[in-house]
């Protein structure tokens, strides 16, 4: 009999055990009980370290081995705030185990209380807070036990073998893959990041030769994405649920630079498996997971993307596997609340788009984004609508959902109506008048004429135009940045006119955007005095290099989902022609420097993770193109026609609204 320890990973109602699913580590087991016992020994708990993961000691075979709580510190709060203690001997040994009381768990763990706007935001907190010690489980003595109801019968699982639910997965198109495609699948499965055993993620790059790897060999949830819809598309799913898991215990634990903590619902950037000795132990390891705040990062900037990718890849999961019990469960409502709560929160911005500082994106250095940049505002709309759709919707969510749309309906009327430029919008700037004083005024920004850069003019296409990168007071970045571009596409953000100008702009500025290898960060590079300013002399931001203009590969799969959406496939298939002829040859890099992307870049990391599942990820969404429209948005006409003004008694607030759905809406 080989002991093994085990933990509650979720509890459903008292009337049927059947359906309550447990964790093991190393590996899934399931049993027969018929009383159990729970077992509260804080001598078994992790010790002070504040930031990892952890585990209690127990013998494998004999051996002592690593080994970690599978449950999330969220949930064990939350969902089995309530417990039954039982205790049984079963045929392998004494079984001691967790049980919820009450007949529907999931909402008798938690607490609503009024938090922001007086009371128009009910915020999920949880009992004895959210920094609160787990409960650990009994070892079990058991070689192998079975799910069974209350009855003592074997309970069918619902489930694939994974836990997934893939029972509702659209069926891929199989085919026969080329050898670059079997290179990458081999790389990609080299990345893979286990803890206790289990996958969790993948490292930014793994580049055997690199002998200083800094952070690329962290787990990064903007860079796991890609790697995440790979596996999705594949039909794996347990990689993507078990880094879902695990990055939303890392939200509830403290996070501190130099004496000051952020908000609650802030998402790591990165972490890191780490082995350490356990205390008082005879060279005894442990596996932790080390999360980064921020507080290690270049420029000690939060992560604000990082909450708005976990949402679009936690609904994303729901949407390719079918397994939507996930996003359902108490704890995940909760990380979702906590990451809204965040975005939500009233501040002294006039704008419903999203302030933050620079580098605090993709863009992760100092770039001149600060403020409201493109690709924020697209997550963050693109997280609203995946919230929207995730939400259970009750007595203590529907005010929080009516505030969801309320942003997402002014966001996309301010982004729609002030970030577009055409031929006819920079033509209308060119004649603004400035120091406008009245609620009439064409000007809203004080914007001046002479901010209209020389490139622009000559640059702008007659049948194109795109979303400016930024937007502010006297301010109007009109750098081209992909990525707010592609989600402004892939989420609706833009209007279906729009849209299909931005891939109207990308055709007709081919060699800007995709040149030698796609694609263009961000167009065109800032340079000179204007790069001394912007970037404060970035060596590693130098002209067309990293990300003043270098070329991303990792981009591909975000605009072959644009272009599927938009019904023109022909221009991701060119883009990756172009793409498959250099990337396994220059051992898949993380960027390409030069104006049309013709040298790896100077500093760039090979066998970059993110480039390799980008391209997979592209690869996979051509070929299934029925699995793509799982990923995008259309158009929600419902949400066009809310409008905050009409809930105002006021007569002071004039809106603009109408007059401008007539020139934007289709």
């Amino acid at each position: 009999m080989n002991p093994s320890c085990r933990f509650i990973y979720s509890c459903e109602s008292i009337s049927s055990f059947g359906s309550l699913r447990t964790q093991f580590c190393p590996k899934i087991l399931t049993g027969q009980f018929s009383h159990f016992h729970v077992n509260f020994n804080q001598a078994r708990l992790f010790h002070g370290y504040p930031s990892r993961l952890m585990g209690f000691r127990g013998k494998i075979r004999g051996a002592q081995m690593p080994v970690c709580a599978k449950v999330s510190i969220l949930e064990q709060s939350r969902v089995c705030s309530n417990v039954g203690i039982w205790r049984s001997r079963g045929r392998g040994g004494d079984v001691n185990l967790i049980r919820c009381i009450g007949g529907d768990v999931k909402w008798h763990s938690t607490t609503v209380e009024k938090g922001i706007n007086g009371g128009s935001f009910e915020r999920m907190y949880v009992h004895g807070g959210v920094n609160v010690k787990p409960l650990v489980v009994d070892r079990i003595d058991k070689d192998e036990v079975e799910d069974v109801g209350e009855n003592g019968k074997n309970v069918d699982n619902e489930h694939d073998e994974e836990g997934t639910g893939s029972r509702n997965k659209v069926p891929r198109k199989q085919r026969e893959e080329s050898e670059m495609e079997k290179e990458a699948w081999r790389l990609l499965e080299r990345a893979v990041v286990t803890y206790c055993n289990s996958p969790v993620g993948t490292v930014a790059a793994n580049d055997p030769n690199d002998k200083q790897p800094l952070n690329y060999d962290q787990v990064f949830i903007r860079d796991f994405v890609p790697s995440a819809l790979a596996f999705l598309l594949k039909g794996d799913g347990e990689i993507v649920k078990n880094f879902l898991l695990h990055t939303l215990q890392l939200q509830s634990w403290e996070k501190t630079v130099d004496c000051y903590s952020p908000g609650q619902g802030l998402m790591p950037a990165s972490f890191k498996v780490r082995t350490v000795p356990l205390d008082g132990s005879n060279g005894k390891t442990e596996e932790v997971l080390d999360p980064d705040f921020g507080e290690s990062a270049i420029g000690r900037v939060a992560p604000v993307d990082s909450g708005l990718w976990w949402i679009i890849l936690l609904r994303a999961y729901g949407k390719l596997t079918g397994d939507y019990a996930l996003q359902e469960r108490v704890d995940f409502q909760t990380g979702i609340r906590l990451i809204l709560n965040l975005c939500l929160t009233d501040g002294f911005d006039m704008f419903p788009s999203l302030l933050v500082t620079d580098g605090s994106c993709m863009i992760d250095r100092r770039m001149g984004i600060h403020g409201h940049p493109l690709e924020i505002q697209a997550l963050f709309y693109s997280a609203l609508r995946c919230s929207r759709e995730m939400l259970t919707v009750n007595d203590g969510s529907k005010n929080l959902v009516s505030m969801i749309n309320n942003r997402l309906s002014a966001l996309s009327f301010h982004i729609r109506e002030y970030y577009w430029v055409d031929l006819k919008k920079i033509n209308e700037i060119y004649r603004y008048k400035t120091e406008e004083y009245s609620l009439d005024a064409t000007n809203k920004f004080n914007i001046y004429p002479e901010q209209i850069p020389h490139w622009l003019m000559d640059w702008i296409p007659e049948e194109g135009g795109y979303m400016i990168g930024n937007l502010q007071p006297a301010h109007m970045d009109f750098r081209f940045f992909t990525l707010g571009n592609l989600w402004s596409i892939v989420s609706s953000l833009g209007t279906p006119k729009q849209n299909e100008a931005i891939l109207n702009l990308i055709e007709a500025k081919w060699d800007d955007i995709i040149g030698l290898m796609p694609l263009k960060i961000c167009y065109p590079a800032v340079e000179g005095e204007e790069w001394r300013i912007i970037t404060g002399s970035d060596p590693k931001n130098t002209r067309w290099s990293y990300h003043n203009g270098g070329s991303w590969p990792t981009l591909l799969w975000q605009f072959t989902l644009a272009c599927i959406k938009m019904g023109r496939s022909r221009l991701a298939e060119q883009a990756l022609a172009i793409a498959e002829k250099r990337l396994s040859v220059d051992r898949w890099p993380e960027y390409y420097d030069t104006r049309h992307g013709k040298f790896v870049g100077k500093q760039s990391r090979l066998h970059q993770t993110w480039t390799i599942a980008g391209y997979l990820t592209s690869k996979l969404l051509l070929e299934n193109p029925e699995l793509a429209s799982l990923l995008y948005w259309d158009e929600d006409y419902e949400l066009l026609e809310i409008c905050v003004c009409a809930l105002t008694k006021s007569g002071r607030k004039k809106c603009s609204r109408g007059a401008a759905k007539s020139q934007i809406l289709v």
